[in-house]
């Protein structure tokens, strides 16, 4: 990712594109983050600043991401002094991610005044500063006391003091003779190195970039490059790309953004363009924190499903050695039979026995250990009573370790619902479907607030067909065996855990593209969504039965045919776009 000074001057245009914006809301959903709520001629939007040291950004944002109870300290003090107030400057010092927000507002007297709103986004020395007309800090986001640092203490009462200005060039300045004088001075042999350590406000993305369109190689070497031609190409890239930034990104396979920039991204692959610098920033971070947030949310459960998944394996181990064991139950059989036949030889207090063993072709004398305690009847008697113990557990054994194996899948199943789910209420259901089973104690402290159920994700095919996919075992239970037709087509990744997909049917056959895009569906909310040629068995639903005192969400089916499926992600980004808009409206 490269939010760089140059990509946050972008931002801050769009900012500036917006007519006498005023403060309507203030809101900081987390410790590190603040939103501007503003009304515009244009409508409205939101400013969202995040100091975060490890993703600093600032941008306008549709997210909606949830506020605490109570407002913290800084954002009441925010809403104190801005409140009302009209966003009248927005300015940058050159190749620094650093803004300042000039407000025109009143004081407690009604006299109008402006104060500053600056925002440092620089690594781990993120901060937001509230700023008097006279310069001083009203206050700012984290505290720096003067024992923590002598050059820059931020405290209430103290004056701002501008961070140090960025000492390297400046590559808006640089013509065809300046990049010449570039490559010939001394520095590192690597281009995109040179580009780091002499250049300011670029990130080692776009230095990467830069050296791929000089060189065709982001490793390209300087010393064997044609100055000339190089100059001529860092001159066209820079000017082109910083006079005229564009956001572009490149996204996994499964349309995760996974690299940002103001400039096409080529050194993994395709690039594609959003729609604003904020569009992305938002695309980008909302779901890289959607995911973290869930992640965390669900940690304890997850563990906990993770302990059970080891606990059962330890277990199995054991038991599939245990089983091994009885396979040579035959011999405590033979070994009986042949201490019956030698009974008139054995004397009590014997320990061992040698005798003539019948079932070996050349009747070699063997020695068999006995019990001197037990009388020579009750010595044979051992062994078949040995023989008919390891009988029985050799089937319970198989039992058990068939329910074991059930147990365990059915539990890695839910790890892969829990790594699915987006929202709390799909967390709740899990943590339900858990305590149903006896697998977590129920919450019986702090009354929680009743969680709305969620649905079942809808889509809708390109022939019109509704598409219906579980988002955990319970709802592809009612998806297959309550809500779902007889007829109704069903779809599931093919022996690995996933989602119960429906074609609802309406007593029509669906066309072979939709039952392509429902396979589609089935492979990407399966645990093999990051790969290719996923099988998906399709059959009806009246083939498929619930296994009989069967955990929740496993079937078994027998009539079946298997197709293969990629896991594209387009139709599950529309849907969920189209499902969106129909929550917000």
């Amino acid at each position: 990712m490269a939010f760089d000074a140059f990509y946050m001057s972008a931002v801050l245009e769009e900012i500036r594109q917006l007519s006498i914006p005023r403060v309507e809301k203030i809101h900081q959903p987390s410790r590190d983050t603040v939103i501007f709520h503003l009304r515009h001629g244009e409508g409205r939007s939101k400013l969202l600043i995040a100091a975060n040291p490890t993703a600093p950004r600032l941008h306008l944002t549709a997210a909606n991401p949830e506020n605490p109870p109570e407002p913290p300290m800084f954002c009441m003090l925010l809403r104190k002094h801005l409140m009302g107030a009209r966003l009248s400057g927005v300015s940058q010092p050159p190749m620094e991610r650093c803004v300042t927000f000039t407000f025109d507002c009143t004081d407690e007297m009604g006299f109008p005044v402006q104060k500053r709103l600056v925002c440092e986004l620089m690594g781990r020395t993120c901060n937001i500063y509230l700023l008097s007309p006279e310069g001083r800090i009203i206050d700012c986001l984290r505290r720096i006391g003067l024992d923590e640092s002598s050059k820059r203490a931020a405290l209430p009462g103290l004056n701002y003091q501008d961070p140090e200005p960025v000492t390297k060039d400046d590559p808006k300045t640089y013509d065809f003779d300046s990049w010449m004088n570039f490559l010939s001075k001394s520095g590192s042999d690597v281009l995109s190195d040179r580009l780091m350590d002499e250049l300011g406000g670029l990130s080692p993305l776009v230095c990467r970039e830069a050296a791929l369109f000089v060189a065709g190689s982001t490793d390209a070497r300087v010393a064997e490059l044609n100055a000339d031609a190089a100059a001529d190409k860092l001159d066209l890239f820079f000017r082109e790309h910083l006079n005229h930034p564009r956001p572009y990104y490149y996204a996994l396979p499964d349309g995760t953004p996974k690299q940002f920039a103001f400039c096409p991204i080529r050194q993994y692959g395709e690039a594609k363009e959003a729609e604003s610098f904020g569009a992305m920033l938002d695309m980008y971070y909302t779901l890289r924190d959607r995911k973290d947030a869930m992640r965390q949310k669900g940690q304890a459960v997850r563990k906990t499903v993770q302990n059970l998944c080891t606990r059962i394996q330890r277990k199995l181990a054991i038991q599939e050695k245990e089983l091994e064991a009885t396979f040579d139950r035959e011999r405590l059989r033979q070994l009986g039979d042949i201490v019956t036949a030698n009974i008139h030889r054995i004397i009590k207090g014997q320990t061992v026995i040698q005798a003539e063993d019948f079932y070996d072709e050349e009747m070699k004398l063997i020695d068999i250990p006995i019990s001197p305690i037990l009388s020579p009847q009750q010595n044979a008697a051992k062994f078949y009573k040995d023989y008919t113990r390891m009988k029985n557990a050799e089937k319970e054994l198989t039992k058990q370790i068939a329910l074991g194996e059930e147990e365990l899948q059915y539990l890695k199943s839910v790890l892969e619902e829990l790594n699915r789910a987006e929202t709390e209420a799909e967390l709740e259901e899990i943590r339900q479907e858990l305590q149903a089973g006896g697998y977590v104690k129920a919450d019986t402290g702090k009354k929680k607030m009743k969680q709305a159920k969620s649905k079942p994700m809808v889509f809708t095919s390109t022939d019109g067909y509704n598409i219906y996919v579980g988002r955990n075992n319970r709802q592809n239970d009612e998806l297959t065996f309550k809500a779902a037709r007889k007829d109704d087509i069903w779809c599931h990744a093919s022996k690995v855990h996933g989602s119960h997909v429906i074609i609802s049917c309406g007593g029509t056959t669906p066309p072979d593209d939709t039952i392509t895009q429902a396979a589609q569906l089935a492979a990407y909310y399966s645990e093999t969504s990051g790969g290719q040629n996923i099988p998906v068995d399709v059959t009806t639903v009246k083939q498929v039965k619930k296994i009989p005192s069967g955990k929740p969400g496993m079937v078994i089916y027998h009539t079946y045919r298997t197709v293969i499926a990629n896991p594209y992600k387009d139709i599950v980004v529309d849907a969920l776009n189209a499902e969106k808009k129909e929550t917000e409206e």
